[in-house]
């Protein structure tokens, strides 16, 4: 869950530098708080309900039947945006076994991450974050696939095909829980959403 704190207009844009030096502080201050920086914004992640780490854990297990060659890494925080000037922490990247193995911080480059996925939260930040700014920041960043798992209306939206010049993904499929949906190479498997159903609250 995160809850985004709107910069004032006529404030300077914080600098990436700035905002890793906060995330740090407040990542040795908190386990409880971890920072992004999505379209000039802080956002705060909290703590999730059980139910959003359930879908976590299955959709874990779904990909290592899947692909086990790689992994789906629920902690990694990626450079998203243009230029990388973002800080995203997905619910999960999906990349190879040990491609995150060399970062030395919290922010990984999202080069060679086959698929971010986020978990819609119950908060009024979900709409702009989840459906608006994550696939932007994803699309930019290159990432070829993301994955939206949305329990406001239990469904899922796969993004592909993105346009890292600023258009987005150019392709959005969209299904309801229950499903079958495939995702696209490079991820390359098909998902049956039906166990989402019993995730949404």
């Amino acid at each position: 869950m995160t809850v985004m704190a709107e910069r004032t207009s006529h404030a300077a844009q914080m600098t990436v530098e700035e905002f890793e030096a906060i995330s740090d502080f407040a990542a040795k201050e908190s386990d409880t708080v971890r920072l992004e920086f999505i379209g000039g914004r802080i956002g705060a992640k909290k703590m999730t309900d059980g139910k959003h780490g359930a879908a976590i854990m299955w959709l874990i297990r779904q990909c290592m039947q899947a692909r086990p060659e790689l992994d789906l890494n629920p902690v990694q925080g990626i450079k998203a945006e243009a230029y990388r000037k973002g800080r995203a922490r997905p619910d999960a990247v999906l990349a190879p076994i040990g491609h995150f193995i060399d970062t030395l911080k919290d922010w990984a480059e999202a080069e060679g991450i086959l698929m971010a996925v986020e978990i819609t939260s119950y908060d009024s930040d979900t709409h702009a974050r989840d459906r608006v700014e994550k696939p932007q920041a994803y699309a930019e960043a290159g990432i070829p696939v993301y994955l939206l798992i949305d329990r406001d209306d239990s469904s899922v939206t796969v993004h592909s095909d993105p346009d890292p010049e600023g258009g987005g993904y150019r392709d959005a499929h969209r299904v309801l829980f229950g499903v079958r949906v495939r995702l696209p190479d490079p991820v390359g498997f098909d998902l049956d959403t039906g166990e989402l159903k019993r995730y949404v609250s």
